[in-house]
């Protein structure tokens, strides 16, 4: 498998991969992006197994050009199927994976939720916020310290 980031894509928007099973959470984090003038090619998957089919280029998700790696994988930690923390675990097992940038955002503000995330190998922890402006805030935020 090719390393994130390794990919000739000069010139090309960075990739978003938001892992989070609530699609007004999904729908809201993107026009957030879209608002604050980011062109970023933000995409989407609704549980920790579909995150896990992505990255490993698995089933639907063979075509690279269509679903490139990620620049930023933001994973929600409460998911179905497969939690936040095992997507941690499993990235954390994955060396190909050891560029790409991880930022839990969650609805938890619990300080031991963030503790076991950052132990995983989150590299950022941020809790959703409640209404459209604080999210513009978060994406500006994240754009500032994790894409430039």
């Amino acid at each position: 498998m090719t390393e994130v980031n390794e990919e000739n894509r000069a010139g090309a928007p960075a990739i978003i991969l938001v892992a989070d099973d609530d699609p007004n959470d999904v729908f809201f984090l993107k026009r957030a992006f879209q608002k604050a003038g980011y062109d970023y090619r933000v995409l989407d998957v609704p549980d920790g197994e579909t995150t896990l089919e992505y990255l490993r280029g698995d089933s639907n998700y063979a075509d690279r050009i269509q679903f490139p790696l990620p620049d930023l994988l933001l994973l929600d930690l409460k998911m179905p199927k497969v939690n936040g923390f095992e997507v941690l675990s499993w990235l954390q097992r994955e060396q190909q994976f050891n560029s790409m940038k991880v930022v839990v955002l969650s609805s938890s503000g619990l300080p031991s939720d963030k503790q076991k995330a950052q132990i995983l190998g989150a590299h950022d922890y941020k809790v959703k916020p409640s209404d459209i402006s604080e999210m513009l805030t978060l994406a500006k935020e994240i754009a500032s310290r994790w894409l430039s």
